[in-house]
């Protein structure tokens, strides 16, 4: 993110935009070519896509080499070498203020400079934003310093720094990037509380507006060679369509849900967070009650009639409707004494009738 990198993003803005349409999509259509991807497909030219129910893009200015596997919808796996500039990454489109990512990531590499980033970009007002969690070689700090914020157990330095006249979102414009930047570096990875970066930025004037694309990325420039390797979790979920209009939200009910026991002390406890008409979205919080460590979890439990799952985050499930088994996810099923996890998911149907035969056992 030094000077090189702010114009190489510019240009690879221009490599994002035939998801948008218009004049710009259109000059952009030879260039970058949108598509399905399967598990474990390997990606060393520019294009964007969905893959496993989830978004992705990868984008190199053909200096030097770059590749990224998708090995599945939730993780990537890259390597560079002698790099110009290159960035890619999976997530959503569009992307949530409110989303909490949970991730589990490594970095490697040897000269210029390498992010491991949260990115993605909002519409009216037109803004790039970057939570960049570690780094290899020296982020870019140009821009306006606009003091520190706490979240997720880490320090964070603002800036806020315009963009004039460079190829964007909406075709060449001026806007604003927004960053916040972890003051000591976070490696493996870890949870990032999306809503605290949001009103950080407001809280300066900084604000987001309607959402676009959002990935965990990894970006090099610089010349320097690497590798990382990427698996993400998150919520709200990433593929559901949102209702045509805001919906309500509602209160959980007022009896208390039931929660369920299991080997090892596995506990589920489910509960509603919002619903509206014909759909909501559900939460699952797994506890490990036991006194020793929690390897691998299962929930089970039984869906109510005309209920099923439209999408489900930060588990695995087998089934959308009547008995369903969820499994954790690559990285959230070891907990220790008194820890806890969750998953979610987006359901249809009638969100005030809570499911049957809620359990947990592990592993």
């Amino acid at each position: 993110m030094n000077d090189a990198p702010v114009r190489s993003r510019s240009r690879r803005r221009t490599r994002i935009r035939l998801l948008i349409g218009g004049a710009c999509a259109a000059a952009l259509a030879a260039a970058i070519l949108p598509g399905i991807a399967n598990a474990a497909t390997q990606i060393c030219s520019p294009q964007t896509g969905t893959n496993g129910g989830n978004y992705y893009s990868f984008w190199n200015n053909g200096q030097g080499s770059s590749c990224i596997t998708l090995n599945s919808g939730t993780n990537y796996s890259s390597t560079w070498s002698s790099i110009g500039d290159w960035v890619g990454g999976v997530g959503w489109n569009p992307g949530s203020t409110s989303r909490t990512i949970s991730y589990t990531g490594s970095l490697n590499g040897s000269g210029g400079t390498a992010l491991m980033t949260l990115y993605g970009w909002s519409t009216n007002p037109l803004v790039e934003y970057y939570v960049i969690d570690n780094w290899i070689g020296s982020p870019n700090t140009a821009g306006t310093n606009m003091g520190t914020m706490t979240s997720d157990g880490g320090t964070y330095t603002i800036i806020k720094h315009q963009q004039v006249n460079q190829p964007s979102i909406q075709g060449t414009a001026t806007f604003w990037q927004y960053l916040a930047i972890r003051t000591s570096k976070r490696t493996g990875g870890g949870t990032i509380t999306f809503s605290n970066f949001v009103n950080a930025w407001a809280s300066h004037g900084m604000n987001l507006g309607t959402m676009n694309y959002q990935i965990m990325a990894t970006e090099a420039w610089g010349g320097g060679s690497g590798s990382s390797s990427v698996s993400i979790g998150g919520s709200p979920p990433p593929t559901t369509t949102p209702p045509t209009t805001t919906p309500p939200t509602t209160a959980p009910p007022t009896s208390p849900p039931p929660t369920g026991g299991g080997g090892s002390g596995c506990r589920a406890t489910y509960s509603v967070a919002n619903s509206w008409q014909g759909g909501f979205n559900a939460s699952v919080t797994v506890t490990n009650a036991g006194s020793s460590t929690l390897n691998g979890w299962t929930v089970h439990l039984t869906l109510p009639s005309g209920q099923s799952i439209a999408s489900l985050w930060n588990g695995v499930n087998s089934g959308t409707s009547g008995a369903v088994t969820v499994k954790n996810a690559a990285y959230n099923g070891t907990l220790g004494a008194g820890a806890s996890t969750s998953f979610g998911y987006t359901g249809s149907g009638d969100g005030s009738q809570t499911p049957s035969n809620i359990s947990c056992t592990s592993p």
